[in-house]
């Protein structure tokens, strides 16, 4: 089926404390276990575009106790959560969440280790937005960790997806998840855009519905 756009940010209230409350824990953790046992030296000044709630790099942190991580979102209510995790969790020193948008974010150039981004990129009307904000904002060398949903064949392969993994969510949650797996990429258009912007990164699928885009910038 061809992409069906969804609104790029999540800014009503409602709609973000159903998404915050949903149990994403298999693939946050997943996500940050990839993170932590990718081969790039330690991680030191991370930055995550798309932060949403915040509980991923929540995890992250507890499992590097010397990690600084600059938390990003567009969505002021969902800044709100992710400040309210974040202060709950004790990392307030290592954890700085700001709201903000890219392209363009106020943020050093080439100033961090790794570049992460866990289910933002199906949001974008414009992919290459975020591939040239990674490019960017990663130093020479910096890894590149990106998580995001694979588009179904069909719409009913969306609404079977969303039957299997979340049968008993929030109404709101279900209209949300469905919406983005029809607002998703496929593995070929993100290997397109990924040679298009220059980034020799790998992809690989890691569930029926999740790829996962990792490597360094040269």
């Amino acid at each position: 089926m061809h992409r069906i756009l969804e609104p790029e940010i999540m800014a009503d209230a409602e709609q973000s404390l159903a998404y915050a409350n949903a149990d994403f824990s298999i693939s946050n953790q997943s996500f940050v276990d990839h993170v932590l046992t990718y081969d790039t030296g330690p991680l030191r000044h991370v930055i995550d575009i798309g932060c949403g709630p915040c509980n991923v790099m929540v995890r992250l942190a507890d499992a590097c106790p010397d990690i600084h991580i600059t938390a990003i979102d567009g969505s002021a209510a969902m800044i709100d959560l992710a400040g309210k995790t974040v202060r709950a969790s004790g990392h307030e020193s290592r954890i700085a969440v700001i709201q903000g948008y890219i392209p363009g974010l106020a943020l050093p150039e080439h100033g961090f280790d790794a570049v992460l981004s866990k289910d933002l990129l199906h949001h974008l009307p414009d992919p290459m937005v975020l591939w040239s904000e990674i490019q960017r904002l990663g130093r020479t060398g910096a890894a590149v960790h990106v998580m995001d949903l694979i588009r179904p064949d069909t719409p009913q392969d969306a609404y079977d997806i969303v039957a299997k993994v979340a049968p008993d969510a929030h109404t709101i949650l279900r209209q949300d998840f469905y919406n983005s797996l029809c607002a998703a990429f496929t593995i070929d258009e993100v290997n397109a855009q990924l040679q298009q912007v220059g980034l020799p990164l790998q992809i690989r699928q890691t569930s029926d519905r999740h790829m996962l885009i990792s490597g360094t910038l040269p």
